[in-house]
């Protein structure tokens, strides 16, 4: 890839500041999207990078991030969409039903803000001149869950959200394919992050060894490695690639 230029929303923690760090170390150029505007500025500094602070549901402030990163480097080569939110709540709980709003929000983070940057990011691609012998003018790599698939429970609202995400996939691929543009998603497992730091240790333990190999909780690194994969295989289009230990959740 000629031009390696990365925007990655939720990148001031978890998931997205790990694959912040990891691309840099291995030659990229980062922009951070988070709404934490000060933990965006210490992982931009860290890479060397940019800093923007916008919601990711949010037209104006993502056509402004993009918009200001293409004038600082010329060109946006891959969007990584990290950002996204997890609160558990029962379709039927102690105190009633699922809140509707509670189940509305989560939609908004992770389908509707992955939704907004994709479209945005894709017309920015589309301007572009293409970078590889193949004719890419970009990449986009969005980030569901294993519980797209197999959704415990309490994630009735995540699931969807993921689920949707997952189902956008190929479509999008499809649609864009004539312009050049790849689109992936990768669906992680159980994942050590600061969403999983929340739990008690002895439940981190018991879900690392329901892993069947490795016995652990994965690593946010690895998920920056598939990121890295994903951007250096071109054939890599459409699909959405489980990141789990071969871990399938049973009900429970």
């Amino acid at each position: 890839m000629a031009t390696r230029t990365v925007l990655i929303t939720g990148g001031a923690s978890g998931l997205g500041e790990s694959t912040a760090k990891y691309l840099f170390d291995n030659g990229f150029k980062v922009a951070i999207v988070d709404q934490d505007a000060d933990r965006g500025k210490v992982v931009a500094a860290a890479v060397q990078g940019l800093a923007f602070q916008a919601d990711v549901a949010d037209e104006a402030s993502i056509q402004t991030a993009i918009d200001s990163m293409v004038s600082e480097w010329g060109q946006l080569s891959v969007c990584i969409n990290c950002a996204g939110i997890a609160p558990a709540a029962r379709l039927v709980g102690r105190s009633g039903p699922h809140a509707l709003a509670l189940f509305e929000k989560v939609i908004r983070v992770n389908l509707v803000g992955t939704f907004n940057v994709m479209r945005l990011a894709a017309a920015q691609m589309i301007k572009q001149a293409p970078y590889s012998e193949d004719g890419e003018r970009g990449l986009i790599i969005n980030t569901a869950s294993i519980a797209a698939l197999e959704g415990q429970i309490g994630q009735v609202a995540y699931s969807a959200s993921k689920g949707a995400v997952a189902a956008m996939t190929l479509p999008a691929a499809r649609e864009l394919a004539s312009q050049g543009i790849r689109v992936m998603t990768i669906a992680p497992g159980v994942i050590a992050t600061p969403m999983m730091s929340g739990l008690p240790s002895e439940v981190q333990t018991a879900l690392g060894q329901a892993v069947p190999f490795p016995k652990r909780l994965g690593l946010p690194e690895e998920f920056a490695q598939v990121v890295r994969m994903i951007i250096e295989t071109p054939y890599l289009n459409g699909s959405l690639i489980r990141l789990d230990g071969a871990l399938r959740m049973a009900a429970q």
